[in-house]
């Protein structure tokens, strides 16, 4: 398809800090190549309005090729916008038309504060991944070199699945309840299904599930929004699986 420009209506929510009150503010941005990221189209509008004498729109970004998930923008009602499969940085702008307006906001979130204008503090994922603690290794003696371990294909795949999981919080943001069950349920079956995350299992998910509730996500209706929204196609069969993990310390 070849390129054009466009000319784009933005309305992005800015706020100070996590204490201000924010709101909606209202750009014009002209000649937007449809070839450009979402992301080098904010650039742009940074750039202008710096020559303009004013703030720069805060938002989140590290790798660009949706690895990180830092790109966490709530666009037209939708995480990461209106493509699926991809995280913001790799949504571009033939995705829309001449003309278009187009609203960006922060997630909404309990759990997840905003920090200035698009940025929100996403650490509670962090304090969730360190409650489940470690794959522990007995390195008294000859260690077992973990590739001698026969594991099914299927639970294998099924493991590399779950771990392609980047933590961005789409599902938290487009979830109604602001629910971090798909990844909690992600995290937890990334060790679930593999030999070596048997032995601290029960703990793990005992201490991840409590973690979660702590930082203040919302439970799960099972309405598969997140599994939607997801960039990486997350599977809600591990929201499932968490709960039967969780089950078995209740019973064990």
């Amino acid at each position: 398809m070849a390129s054009k420009n466009i000319n784009v209506t933005l309305k992005i929510w800015r706020q100070q800090n996590a204490n201000a009150k924010g709101k909606m503010e209202t750009y014009n941005l002209d000649n937007v190549s449809t070839d450009s990221s979402f992301l080098e189209m904010l650039d742009q509008l940074n750039e202008q309005l710096i020559n303009e004498r004013q703030e720069p729109v805060a938002f989140d970004h590290d790798c660009r090729e949706g690895i990180c998930g830092m790109c966490s923008l709530y666009i037209n009602g939708r995480a990461h916008g209106p493509d699926t499969g991809v995280t913001t940085c790799q949504l571009h702008m033939r995705k829309f038309n001449n003309g278009d307006t187009i609203y960006i906001e922060p997630w909404r979130a309990k759990a997840f504060p905003v920090v200035k204008d698009l940025v929100v503090d996403r650490s509670a994922f962090d304090r969730i991944q360190q409650a489940g603690g470690f794959v522990s290794v007995n390195t008294s003696g000859r260690t077992i070199d973990a590739n001698t371990i026969p594991i099914p294909k299927s639970d294998a795949d099924k493991a590399f699945e779950a771990a392609a999981c980047i933590g961005c919080g789409a599902c938290v943001a487009t979830c109604k309840n602001s629910s971090a069950m798909l990844f909690v349920g992600a995290k937890v079956s990334q060790y679930a299904l593999l030999p070596q995350g048997k032995v601290e299992a029960k703990e793990r998910v005992m201490n991840m599930v409590r973690q979660m509730d702590e930082e203040g996500f919302g439970n799960c209706t099972n309405t598969g929004a997140c599994e939607v929204e997801c960039p990486k196609g997350i599977s809600l069969e591990n929201i499932a699986r968490m709960n039967r993990e969780f089950m078995k310390t209740m019973f064990s």
